[in-house]
C-alpha cells in the first residue's frame, strides 16, 4: 500500500499479479475509508456512503478480473467533495453495459456490475491507459465528514 498526494488523500494499491484483489481492495478501501474518518460511520447516510464505496470499488475490480485480463492499480483520491476510485487494467476495451452488448439481456443474472455503478457513482467512465485502460468513477463525500481527513503519517510511497 501506498499513499501518495496532499494529506494522505491519495491511496494506492498495486494489484497487479496479487491473489484475491476483490477482497485485498475492500480491505484495503475500508483501510483507507477509516484513516479519512468515513468509518466508523457517524449516521445513516455516511454508513451507506462508505457501503457504497466498498461496493464500487468490489464491483470495478471484479470487472477488470473478468474483462480487463487481470487489475494492475487502484487508485482513491478524495478530496472535500468527492472520492474519485481509478482502477486499471491490461484490456483497452472500454467497459459496457450488458444493455448495450448485442444479444446481453439485462434480466439474466451476472454482468450487472455497471449497473450498479450506473446508480451509485456520481458519474464514472473510462480512459485509455499506456497498457490497456483505466476505469474511473466519483461519488460525493458524506456531508457528515465536514473537511479534510487527518495529517498523514509517513509511509512509503510517492508524496
Amino acid at each position: 500500500m501506498e499513499q501518495r498526494g496532499a494529506a494522505g488523500r491519495n491511496w494506492l494499491l498495486v494489484l497487479e499479479g496479487m491473489p484475491d484483489p476483490v477482497l485485498r481492495s475492500r480491505d484495503f478501501t475500508r483501510r483507507a475509508l477509516t484513516a479519512w474518518h468515513w468509518l466508523p460511520a457517524k449516521g445513516q447516510a455516511a454508513r451507506e456512503a462508505a457501503e457504497d464505496v466498498v461496493l464500487l470499488v468490489s464491483e470495478v475490480v471484479a470487472n477488470a478480473c473478468l474483462h480487463g485480463g487481470g487489475p494492475g492499480a487502484l487508485v482513491l483520491d478524495w478530496t472535500d467533495e468527492r472520492l474519485r476510485i481509478e482502477v486499471t487494467d491490461s484490456s483497452p476495451t472500454p467497459p459496457r453495459r450488458p444493455a448495450d452488448r448485442k444479444g446481453g439481456d439485462p434480466r439474466q443474472p451476472g454482468g450487472h456490475g455497471l449497473m450498479i455503478v450506473d446508480r451509485l457513482a456520481r458519474r464514472w467512465g473510462s480512459r485509455p491507459g499506456v497498457i490497456g485502460k483505466c476505469v474511473w468513477l466519483e461519488v460525493a463525500c458524506p456531508a457528515a465528514l465536514g473537511g479534510g481527513p487527518p495529517a498523514p503519517r509517513r509511509s512509503r510511497g510517492w508524496s
